[in-house]
């Protein structure tokens, strides 16, 4: 479904990311894991087209993308549903219309009041869509930036940080809903995260990002398994249960 090569970005002379290698395959949830500051985010925006690589390539389902104009990633952009770090939810409007926003274009406001009521229930949200974001909880306000983000039936969910700066009971609620839509939904996910109980629990293959570089890539009992030292680092001191693997699944 995505296919990274040899791809580097720079801001002035700071180099982030140094020549990143990635296979995606279609229906996939890879993890992207790393410490703050080593490009997660630099990553996932440049995968997304929000930001344009210095060097190497970017496949979207066949299609060279980083080269494209903001018209001609329109189509592309359509295909694909964002979760941002801070759910990004307009303030002014409510939660129906968060949900239906990115619908506008498209459909009549009948099928948009539709459609954000079906996406709402489908991230366990019920009698909430005449709110405003600042009469719901943070856990919630997440919810409603995931409904929107599955709105236009995308094939392909980012999602940037979603456990941060949640409790660890909503944490595991946001855990369990990702593995729950990509399982119903049939979507391909990539998830940025330095929480490893979050990482453990919904991918199905993991890469980790240091320096500019993937040090590590493999499914999650590889990645335990791996004897690199800063992997080993990282995974064991960023997981409050210790990494006990999730018993409804197997590796």
């Amino acid at each position: 479904m995505i296919v990274v090569k040899g791809l580097c970005k720079s801001f002035g002379e700071n180099k982030v990311l140094n020549g990143i290698d990635l296979h995606i395959p279609r229906g996939e949830t890879l993890v992207i894991m790393g410490p703050s500051g080593c490009g997660k985010s630099v990553l996932l925006r440049l995968l997304t087209g929000l930001l344009k690589p210095d060097q190497g390539e970017i496949w979207f389902d066949g299609q060279e993308i980083s080269s494209l104009s903001k018209r001609e990633l329109v189509p592309i952009r359509q295909r694909i549903g964002m979760l941002f770090q801070s759910a990004a939810l307009f303030d002014f409007m409510t939660v129906e219309e968060n949900v239906g926003f990115t619908l506008r274009q498209h459909h009549g406001w009948k099928d948009i009041h539709q459609i954000a009521k079906e996406k709402l229930e489908l991230v366990d949200l019920h009698n909430v869509g005449q709110l405003k974001p600042a009469e719901i909880s943070g856990g919630m306000r997440k919810r409603v930036g995931l409904a929107r983000a599955i709105a236009a039936d995308p094939e392909v969910i980012f999602y940037d940080e979603p456990t941060t700066g949640l409790d660890p009971i909503t944490c595991d609620e946001i855990n369990q809903l990702m593995s729950d839509l990509h399982e119903k939904l049939k979507v391909t996910s990539v998830i940025v995260t330095h929480d490893m109980d979050s990482a453990f629990f919904v991918g199905t293959r993991m890469a980790m990002l240091y320096e500019g570089q993937i040090v590590a890539e493999g499914t999650p009992q590889e990645i335990m398994n791996n004897d690199t030292p800063i992997v080993q680092q990282f995974i064991y001191s960023g997981s409050r249960k210790m990494l006990a693997p999730n018993k409804s699944r197997e590796y």
